[in-house]
C-alpha cells in the first residue's frame, strides 16, 4: 500500500483531532469580524480559498485568498492567515517575512522543525496530519476541518460522510474516463479546483474545473461520452440534465463536500496505480517548493 493509500484512509480520525486543536487554538485563529487574507501555494492556496468563502458566506468576516506570490501588499488587513504543510515553501516563508511586525500572521503547519516556526506571529501544528506522500491528502482536509470546526461549522456528519466516502466503491466507469471536469459554488469551488490538481497530480488525467453557473459558458462544450462532471455540493437547477444530455457522466452526492473530495482522492490513487504510477511520486514534483534567491527573484 503507498503512502497516500495510509493517508487518505486516516482522514476521519484526523479531522476529529482537529476539532479538538480548533477548540485548544481558537485564540490565535481569526475572530470574527477580523479583516483576513489567507494564502498557500498549490493545494492549501486551494484550501485557502475555500476557507475564505466559507469565513465570508457565514458573516464573520471579509475575508479574501491569494496564492502567496500574489499577496497584494498595499492592502490592508487585521490578520494573514497562512497554509503550509512543510513549512518551508518559499513563496510563503518570503510573504511572512514582509509582513512581519506590520501585520499580525498565523501558519498553520504539519512540521514544528520548520522555519515558519519563527517566521509566522503565531502557529497551529498539525503534525498528526503530516504525509509522507507528496500528494496532499489528510493535510489538507483537516487544516480545512480546523477552520469549519473554528467557524461553528464542523459537525460530526462530516466525519461520519468521510467513513462513507472511504468505504462505498467508487461509480463505475470512471477509470476510464477520458476527462474530468470538478465544479461547485461558493465554499466548494476551492474543493473543485483541489480536486482537479489532484487529478492531474497523481494520475496524469486531464482535469479542470470552474464555479458550477460558468460551467455552461463554454466549458460544457467539452462534454461528451467519455467525460464526467462532477459537481461537489449542490449543483445548480438543471444543470445535471444538461450534461447528461451531452452523453457524459454526471457525479453527484449527498456527502459532505470534504468528503466529497476524498471520493474525488481515491479515484486519483486507483487511476494512478490502474496507469502504472506511483502516486506517491508525482513526476517533476516534490513535497516542498524551496526556490533559491535567483529563482524567486
Amino acid at each position: 500500500m503507498s503512502h497516500v493509500e495510509t493517508e487518505t484512509a486516516g482522514q476521519p480520525e484526523c479531522w476529529r483531532r482537529a476539532a479538538e486543536v480548533a477548540a485548544e487554538r481558537a485564540a490565535v485563529l481569526p475572530a470574527t469580524g477580523e479583516r483576513i487574507a489567507v494564502v498557500g501555494c498549490g493545494t492549501s492556496f486551494y484550501m485557502a480559498q475555500a476557507y475564505a468563502a466559507l469565513r465570508e458566506e457565514s458573516g464573520q468576516g471579509e475575508s479574501d485568498a491569494f496564492a502567496a506570490s500574489e499577496f497584494p501588499m498595499g492592502r490592508s488587513y487585521d490578520r494573514v492567515v497562512a497554509l503550509t504543510r512543510s513549512g518551508t515553501t518559499t513563496e510563503v516563508l518570503d510573504l511572512l517575512t514582509r509582513l512581519s511586525g506590520a501585520t499580525p500572521t498565523v501558519a498553520v503547519t504539519a512540521d514544528p522543525d520548520t522555519p515558519v516556526m519563527t517566521a509566522a506571529d503565531e502557529v497551529v501544528v498539525l503534525d498528526f496530519a503530516d504525509e509522507k506522500s507528496v500528494v496532499q491528502t489528510r493535510f489538507a482536509t483537516t487544516a480545512l476541518t480546523l477552520f469549519r470546526a473554528h467557524l461553528g461549522l464542523h459537525t460530526d456528519d462530516a466525519v461520519r460522510d468521510a467513513e462513507t466516502a472511504l468505504a462505498e466503491p467508487l461509480p463505475e466507469g470512471l477509470l476510464d474516463c477520458t476527462q474530468f471536469s470538478f465544479l461547485g459554488r461558493g465554499w466548494t469551488v476551492g474543493l473543485a479546483n483541489e480536486a482537479a490538481l489532484k487529478m492531474k497530480e497523481a494520475s496524469l488525467s486531464w482535469t479542470e474545473s470552474y464555479p458550477a453557473m460558468e460551467y455552461r459558458h463554454g466549458p460544457i462544450s467539452i462534454a461528451t461520452t467519455g467525460t464526467a462532471t462532477w459537481m461537489i455540493g449542490s449543483a445548480p437547477q438543471g444543470l445535471a440534465e444538461q450534461v447528461l444530455a451531452t452523453g457524459a457522466r454526471w457525479v453527484e452526492s449527498g456527502l459532505d463536500p470534504l468528503a466529497d473530495l476524498v471520493r474525488v482522492q481515491r479515484l486519483a490513487i486507483a487511476r494512478a496505480v490502474a496507469g502504472g504510477l506511483d502516486p506517491d511520486l508525482p513526476r517533476h514534483l516534490t513535497r516542498s517548493v524551496v526556490l533559491d534567491a535567483a529563482a524567486g527573484a
